[in-house]
């Protein structure tokens, strides 16, 4: 019997149609619970910038105001989020631009192995360059049709579906390229480096070698 397979919403496939199965250690939620450390920030559309900076293929920083972001392709995709805390709230439709309209726009050198994801008050995560690029990685500005609410991300978040939901941080403002790997907020405070929801990766202390830089 071959492996199951995952399909675009993070739910699996096996062989019979897709099922809703949860990650080890996962329930399902009705609505979708705000978390998140600190305030809410206010948005200002004139003082907003998205950059794209670090280890580029130029070697330049990349710049968008708010309207000029909001005008790059638009596209949506349905997956699923997974929450540290617990909790996962399936097939939600994500709209956005995708981050590999970001890499196509602003490339990284080719020696970048990681990225890193700024937001509001210095808040980062830290992702492989592959989990960054992947299919579904979107950094949102809506969920099913709806623009976000503030406390939920707006005017920005980044949705990683196959990784824990800390690693798609809300209220993003840009992205660092690194060639090599540099924890994040909460990859500091003693959560996974990586954050697999399907191998139940929440904190540091299950680290193998390779799965990121000493505490």
């Amino acid at each position: 019997m071959g492996q199951p397979v995952e399909g675009e919403s993070g739910q699996r496939d096996s062989g019979g149609g897709a099922q809703p199965e949860l990650p080890p250690g996962q329930r399902i939620q009705r609505g979708w619970p705000v978390t998140h450390y600190g305030p809410v920030p206010k948005f200002r559309p004139e003082r907003w910038e998205f950059r794209v900076f670090g280890a580029t293929a130029d070697s330049e920083k990349h710049c968008w105001n708010h309207e000029e972001f909001t005008a790059l392709p638009y596209t949506s995709v349905v997956a699923d989020l997974h929450c540290v805390t617990k909790f996962s709230m399936l097939g939600a439709e994500w709209g956005g631009i995708p981050a590999r309209t970001i890499l196509a726009a602003a490339p990284p050198a080719p020696e970048v192995t990681h990225v890193m994801v700024w937001a509001e008050y210095g808040f980062s995560s830290n992702l492989r360059l592959a989990d960054f690029a992947s299919d579904g990685t979107i950094f949102a500005t809506h969920k099913d049709g709806e623009l976000l609410t503030a406390e939920h991300g707006f005017p920005l978040r980044l949705v990683v579906p196959h990784l824990y939901a800390w690693k798609g941080p809300k209220w993003v403002r840009g992205v660092e390229y690194m060639t090599a790997d540099r924890r994040g907020f909460w990859e500091e405070r003693g959560y996974h480096n990586v954050g697999d929801p399907w191998r139940e990766q929440r904190y540091s202390y299950q680290e193998e070698p390779g799965d990121g830089p000493e505490l």
